[in-house]
């Protein structure tokens, strides 16, 4: 059996339906409730009120954090070649000094070979030039020797002409007087004479000991010369065989701090260079030290210079959402601000042994700045934001008129909020009300 239909009209359109329809359809017909009229609107609302109230509060800042690793160190060659063994992986904890990876540097080794012969030469030659000096000291000897022998002949020849000159005068004496004959004078003289000719011989052969001892000693200072310089070689291609020792022992490539290997980017058998050739290049390792962190905190320049070492410090992770905060201390600040954002840099160190903070872990510090400071506060439900997100409130005068008046707000505990500006202590507002009010409205204004 069909259903009966009817054609009713809807809102000035046609419709059909069943008759076991119509009641729902009607409904939806049914023309909407009357507005409310302007005597309604105008009705006096009933209303509570809280005043603004001052108080001594501890301020505070709340920024980003974000965890750093207390020291981070970019692993780089110093030698050049190709990677021989490669002893740790992304994740391994290292001490510092522990050897990381090695390279094969063959060419430096053949290089130590050539320096290594050229040392036992120039030591050859060294003691070559030590000899010379002692043949040069006992060349030396000999002449001071000789000059010795030849002064102590010039006594000897000194006295033997003081004979000789004595005797010629006596036999002069003798032969004047007669008692001698002329004859043995002429032999004393040619005694004499004998004896001065002995001298001068004697005299030329110490100048010709002196002049030889001379000789002798300049020589010895060229040989001590010689065995300086020898010395002096020696010692130059020692310290480039100290120097290629350490160049080589740069191929072994050792931690520079203790920590984790965060980073791997090279392979066994890879090519690598010098850190100077490769700059701007990934470093081979990176290690970061997170037995203790920092976490570095960007403060704006309203509230930089009211922070110091030692403020107390709350921190809060996402990571850790279930967990209670982080109390700690400023460590340090930068005591500069950063000319591109306006910011100074505050770290605060914590101790993470059991490795919980990771570096680049993001959070937030709360601060408390030095001194507390008098401010004015309302209750968070009583203070409005607009679309924009601007604060404003319901201020009530004296007789019971509604102003809405736009406030500066600050610091928010959850219960109340600082009002920077807009407001007088004791001036009262609505409190929390479902009701929008504008300029000029009145109110009645409830006592308890």
């Amino acid at each position: 059996m069909m259903d009966k239909q009817l054609m009713i009209l809807c809102r000035g359109n046609p419709i059909r339906l069943s008759l076991a329809a119509a009641p729902l359809l009607l409904a939806g017909c049914l023309p909407p409730p009357p507005v409310a009229k302007s005597a309604d609107r105008d009705r006096v609302v009933a209303v509570r009120t809280v005043a603004v109230t001052e108080a001594e509060i501890q301020p505070t800042t709340l920024q980003p954090a974000t965890v750093h690793p207390l020291y981070y160190s970019e692993v780089r060659p110093k030698a050049s070649g190709f990677v021989s063994q490669l002893h740790v992986d992304i994740g391994d904890v290292v001490q510092a000094g522990q050897v990381l990876l090695e390279i094969d540097v063959p060419e430096m080794s053949k290089q130590r070979e050539v320096i290594q012969a050229r040392i036992t030469r120039l030591q050859a030659d060294e003691k070559r030039a030590a000899a010379g000096v002692n043949l040069a000291d006992a060349q030396v000897r000999s002449s001071q020797a000789s000059l010795v022998e030849a002064e102590s002949e010039m006594r000897r020849a000194d006295a033997s002409l003081a004979a000789a000159e004595s005797e010629f005068q006596r036999t002069s004496d003798l032969v004047e007087r007669g008692s001698l004959q002329d004859r043995m004078l002429d032999e004393v003289r040619k005694k004499r004479d004998s004896e001065r000719a002995a001298k001068q011989s004697v005299a030329s052969a110490i100048d010709s000991a002196k002049a030889n001892v001379a000789v002798t000693e300049a020589q010895k200072a060229a040989a001590e010369a010689d065995l300086e310089a020898a010395r002096a070689e020696t010692m130059i291609a020692e310290r480039e065989l100290e120097e290629l020792d350490v160049m080589i022992d740069y191929a072994t490539v050792r931690a520079p701090i203790a920590g984790i290997v965060s980073q791997r980017n090279v392979e066994p058998g890879d090519l690598v260079g010098k850190a100077s050739d490769q700059a701007s290049t990934r470093p081979l390792l990176v290690i970061n030290q997170v037995d203790k962190v920092r976490v570095r905190i960007p403060v704006p320049e309203t509230d930089a210079a009211r922070i110091n070492p030692g403020d107390e410090v709350t921190l809060t992770f996402p990571s850790f959402a279930g967990e209670p905060p982080i109390k700690a201390a400023v460590t340090r600040r930068s005591g500069s601000l950063d000319r591109s954002t306006r910011t100074m840099t505050v770290e605060v160190e914590l101790e993470n042994t059991d490795g919980k903070l990771l570096p680049g872990m993001f959070g937030q510090a709360s601060i408390n700045l030095s001194g507390k400071v008098a401010t004015n506060l309302l209750p968070a439900r009583a203070i409005r934001f607009s679309e924009e997100g601007k604060a404003y409130v319901y201020v009530v005068g004296q007789d019971e008129t509604v102003t809405v008046a736009s406030i500066e707000t600050g610091l928010d505990d959850g219960q109340s909020i600082q009002v920077r500006s807009g407001l007088l202590p004791g001036q009262r507002v609505i409190d929390a009300h479902l009701k929008r009010f504008t300029d000029g409205q009145k109110v009645t204004v409830l006592t308890n």
